[in-house]
């Protein structure tokens, strides 16, 4: 296989566009991509043909505008290119006009009240700003998705405001520091976390069928607690499948570079190189449609979900976020002495006010419902949104407040004491894996998002708050005379306000919770408490100061999520309830049946049965345990659909019917334990995780 050939060949890209369109056109189009101009239709004809001749060149029957919707996957409708004759045959055809706009069913997907069910036209719009692809086929063509009253119904349309944005704001700044970049843009990798189990196995869970989590399953001998997965050698069908992954990915211009074992048992890790965000965007979710698609091929099923097992580490999406400018600048690179270079403090500094400023928001991104099980457990940050900056630049920023020169402690080699292995230069700060948003090295690491999560949500609102601080920056900085004075000047004063937010210790410390509120941080331990706060008012004035959701888009997303919160809840609970009612009491049954029957022929045989009749007791109480358990969903449940508020129903969910289900799972779990092999109806988390 020769990667570099492979690579983004199934791409319309730079290359080819170069290649096959007009110099003209060529020009106008990549001055879109770079500087935001739009696109003439009569140069949007040429483009389409162009795009059309190589897509058909490569075996592509269809187009599809290719959508993000609020589903949080994607969304496609496939058309093929033929085109009628007056002879009664066809040619394959393609316009600007079908490349610029297309027309879906807006009522379908979901609205959050934006739109009545009965209005239905939605429009399609061209992204240029990221490459069209060849997927199945089909000439996949990424696109925004709006109402018939222009109202963002996607991930897609709320990103590309906030990139514009964090644009002009940047830009701004630049300029009064005497920069010449004309453009900026948010540069993002998302490091995505999966498990892979046997799809057989998979086939006997209702669970994990219906909602892509274990609702039941009791601790195996052996979980992670000798720590030989982490990096561990990659067994021979996991790597069969990494291969077969990798060059998918590659022929689709994703940037695939590290993949690994992770620290749960048939858990694994797939990293990509930085793109620019929408991109990113865009190859994430690719990554998961064929993650997904790949496993079947290989006999695995791919769970995506944030925390498919119990007593083994969730499954998160770390997003690293970083700013370049068209001259090739980085703005978070600190180089080589950051205690001098003025423009990466300022930007640090930025950042630093957006996250204690909009602590909420960025907590609110990442809320769900398979989330909030992850969230606070040993392998994902805590709730409570903080920064990590490490010794180094929590030093610089000190001697700032405090007028102070700061002395660099200089480099300092890593020595570890056989003399074959060479000296290396060691970093100036450590990590901390504990830390929602961690400075590291040359970028931000957000690590609160679950696995399964789309990019685009969280990046948008670190676009916008950033953004919404360097405008306020850019408005203190106009016009002052002496510039470095007012910069140092701005990051004292900043950082004494926003110092709060920096924490460089132990995130799970039962200390930090307490330090935090003392801090005074937010703390949305749950998505509904969470969610409850996006359309507060300073979040609303936010996004509407920066053209990024009106107010009724932001309205519109808290029912949108809290419904889904509300379904999610609601299908696990009668999951639990059917597995229960159809599976496990006659499980059980039949092995005190069979345990009662073993004690009688002992006892006709003169022989001991306590073994037996102490089993069947425990398993008759246990079970007894659970059948009243089960009652009480099943009511509770019910009672769910007599509300008609999202928020009280969400609320209900979170307190009310999640302990329920964790009263059910108890003792069906210690059943488990008790109840022959022969007997239970699912494949056990010992053979799930631990598969050949």
């Amino acid at each position: 296989m020769n990667i570099p050939e492979l690579f983004a060949e199934d791409v319309f890209n730079d290359t080819v566009m170069r290649e096959r369109l007009p110099k003209d056109i060529y020009k106008a189009l990549k001055t879109t991509i770079n500087e935001g101009k739009s696109l003439d239709i009569s140069l949007a004809n040429v483009i389409a043909n162009a795009m059309k001749d190589w897509a058909v060149e490569k075996g592509a029957t269809h187009y599809t505008h290719w959508f993000q919707p609020m589903t949080g996957i994607t969304a496609e409708k496939h058309d093929s290119f033929i085109a009628p004759t007056d002879d009664g045959h066809v040619i394959m055809s393609f316009s600007g006009k079908m490349l610029i706009k297309g027309e879906a069913d807006a009522s379908s997907f979901p609205s959050g009240g934006l739109r009545a069910t009965f209005e239905a036209r939605g429009y399609t719009a061209w992204d240029p700003t990221s490459y069209a692809f060849i997927k199945n086929n089909t000439l996949c063509i990424p696109t925004a998705f709006c109402s018939y009253g222009g109202d963002a119904l996607d991930k897609r349309t709320p990103l590309l405001r906030s990139m514009a944005a964090l644009n002009r704001a940047a830009v701004r700044v630049l300029k009064i520091l005497g920069s010449d970049a004309t453009h900026v843009v948010p540069n993002v990798g998302a490091e995505q976390e999966y498990f892979l189990i046997d799809r057989e196995m998979y086939s006997k869970r209702k669970d994990l069928i219906y909602t892509g989590r274990t609702l039941y399953g009791a601790k195996p001998p052996k979980t992670q607690e000798l720590e030989d997965h982490y990096f561990g050698t990659i067994k021979t069908r996991v790597q069969a499948y990494m291969d077969d992954l990798n060059e998918q990915l590659w022929r689709l211009g994703v940037l695939a570079k590290t993949e690994h074992n992770e620290v749960a048992p048939a858990q694994h890790e797939l990293a990509p190189i930085f793109s620019v965000a929408n991109i990113a965007t865009d190859h994430n979710q690719l990554t998961m449609e064929l993650m997904k698609r790949t496993a079947r091929r290989h006999k695995f099923k791919c769970l995506l979900g944030e925390k498919p097992f119990e007593y083994v580490n969730g499954s998160g999406k770390h997003i690293n976020w970083s700013l370049s400018t068209n001259t090739g600048v980085n703005l978070l690179n600190p180089g080589k002495t950051p205690a001098e270079n003025a423009q990466f403090l300022l930007f640090l500094t930025a950042v630093i006010k957006a996250v204690y400023l909009h602590q909420d928001l960025l907590r609110i991104s990442v809320a769900s419902a398979g989330n909030d099980h992850r969230l606070g457990c040993s392998e994902a940050p805590p709730a409570i949104i903080s920064i990590f900056l490490g010794d180094e630049l929590t030093s610089i920023l000190d001697s700032i407040v405090k007028g102070e020169t700061y002395h660099e402690a200089g480099r300092q080699y890593m020595r570890i004491g056989a003399d074959v292995i060479p000296d290396f230069v060691k970093d100036t700060t450590d990590r901390n894996r504990t830390s929602p948003f961690a400075f590291t090295g040359n970028k931000f690491e957000f690590r609160s998002p679950g696995s399964k999560l789309s990019v685009a949500g969280p990046t948008t609102v670190i676009n916008t708050i950033v953004a919404d601080v360097l405008d306020s920056f850019a408005d203190k900085l106009e016009g002052e005379k002496d510039i470095n004075e007012a910069i140092t000047s701005l990051i004292r004063e900043t950082v004494k306000e926003c110092s709060g937010i920096i924490f460089n210790g132990d995130g799970y410390s039962k200390d930090w919770e307490q330090e935090a509120a003392r801090r005074k941080l937010v703390n949305y331990p749950s998505t509904p408490e969470a969610l409850s706060h996006f359309a507060d008012k300073k979040n609303v004035e936010l996004f509407s100061r920066h053209r990024v959701y009106s107010e009724n888009e932001m309205r519109s997303r808290v029912e949108i999520l809290l419904d889904e919160y509300i379904k999610t809840i609601h299908i696990e609970a009668r999951t639990m309830l059917d597995m229960a009612n159809k599976d496990i009491f006659p499980a059980v049954t039949s092995c005190i049946r069979d345990y009662a029957e073993s004690a009688k022929l002992a006892s006709d045989c003169g022989a001991g049965a306590e073994y037996q009749t102490e089993t069947v007791k425990t398993m008759s109480g246990r079970l007894g345990e659970m059948y009243m358990a089960y009652k009480a969903l099943s009511e509770l449940d019910e009672s769910l659909d007599h509300y008609s508020d999202s928020q009280q129903a969400a609320d209900f969910c979170r307190s009310v019917i999640i302990p329920a289900m964790e009263a059910l799972r108890a003792p069906a779990d210690e059943l488990e334990t008790l109840v022959g092999k022969k007997f239970w109806p699912y494949a056990t988390y010992g053979e799930l995780l631990f598969y050949v």
